[in-house]
């Protein structure tokens, strides 16, 4: 075990795509953009990797009591499936951590609250399997997310909970439909500072509903960005055209509810009524989040669905990118585009952009 690593900080050069192995799609990808320039600011965290899963599983004997629980289900019988869930799900969360790894998570914990200057931390706990971004899968949404955790002893717990989520009645029944063993999907979990968001939101840097890729399609509300993701409000939306920042659509909506953090974890309230009808981003916040997108473009060299937030105090206002992965649905039609064209892997940028058009 002591070539194991069990956290990785997302800063880390090992933390990419080529580790997605042992930390996920999630946690690669805010690895990755690290590296995207300096305007790209991603708020610091760490991932608890595969190993880390491994070796708890290993250690409290919880691999051969998922296997044998699982070996005896119909998996055409949701109501056996669901309650193999529930049992392994509840093995997970409750089984205590090895005091090895519980020491691993504590100082990777004590590390980010030295990097933040801040004891009184305040992080988000994801999950990332490892199979999220496989092309011939959709895995993505399958596992769980925790917001607002706010001390060590919530931080491992929650960390048990998204890897118990590899075992949700949906998660099983997918690999066991689509042929995928149990350890050919593993899990990591990431650790990151919470961002007290003014506004967030999501944005695509191609027009969503029709591949255009010389526009950005940004959605924002108040507060943290959920409200948006979860689909609970009709968020502002702003289609930008990127080469000359001209605002091309936009439609203020009214925006009744937000969420916000709260002790417990988050909450959603009502927006005040003097906000509802106000845009929630200036023009200024357009243009910057535009160059964002269009720097995290160039990174990636394919189109990408983005979450962001704003951090505002007093004058000073911070823009964060939460996460980033592959715009699917356009990705998705180019490929099968050049597949019928025959389009070799040489072919050049500007005929892979000619493609998407």
């Amino acid at each position: 075990m002591s070539n194991r690593t069990y956290t990785l900080r997302f800063a880390s050069p090992d933390c990419t795509k080529e580790n997605i192995g042992l930390v996920g799609g999630k946690n690669a990808s805010l690895g990755e953009l690290m590296e995207a320039g300096d305007e790209v600011q991603v708020p610091p965290g760490f991932a608890v990797t595969t190993d880390f899963y491994e070796a708890f599983l290993e250690e409290q004997s919880l691999g051969e009591y998922i296997s044998e629980r699982l070996a005896t289900v119909d998996i055409d019988d949701d109501s056996a499936v669901a309650a193999a869930s529930a049992d392994i799900r509840e093995h997970i969360e409750s089984a205590e951590l090895p005091d090895f790894l519980a020491e691993h998570l504590a100082s990777a914990w004590q590390e980010l609250q030295v990097e933040t200057g801040n004891e009184d931390l305040q992080v988000a706990v994801r999950s990332s399997a490892t199979a999220e971004d496989l092309p011939d899968a959709s895995f993505a949404g399958q596992q769980d997310t925790y917001l607002n955790v706010t001390d060590f002893d919530a931080v491992v717990q929650r960390t048990k909970e998204c890897m118990a989520s590899l075992f949700t009645a949906r998660a099983i029944t997918y690999r066991e439909k689509h042929g995928f063993d149990r350890d050919e999907v593993q899990i990591s979990v990431g650790v990151q500072k919470m961002v007290d968001a003014r506004t967030s939101g999501v944005m695509f840097t191609v027009n969503p509903s029709n591949g255009d890729r010389s526009k950005v399609r940004i959605e924002s509300n108040w507060g943290l960005g959920e409200a948006v993701v979860s689909g609970t409000v009709t968020p502002d939306s702003f289609l930008v055209d990127k080469p000359v920042y001209k605002i091309v659509d936009r439609n203020v909506s009214e925006k009744n509810v937000m969420t916000v953090p709260t002790d417990a974890g988050t909450e959603e309230i009502e927006v005040d009524d003097d906000r509802r009808d106000v845009p929630s981003l200036t023009a200024d916040e357009i243009i910057k989040l535009t160059d964002l997108a269009k720097a995290i473009e160039r990174h990636y060299d394919e189109p990408q669905d983005i979450e962001w937030a704003i951090e505002e105090d007093g004058d000073e206002r911070r823009f964060y990118v939460l996460q980033s992965r592959p715009e699917t649905t356009w990705n998705d039609e180019d490929e099968a585009r050049r597949d019928e064209r025959g389009t070799s892997e040489s072919s050049s940028t500007a005929d892979r952009i000619l493609d998407r058009l």
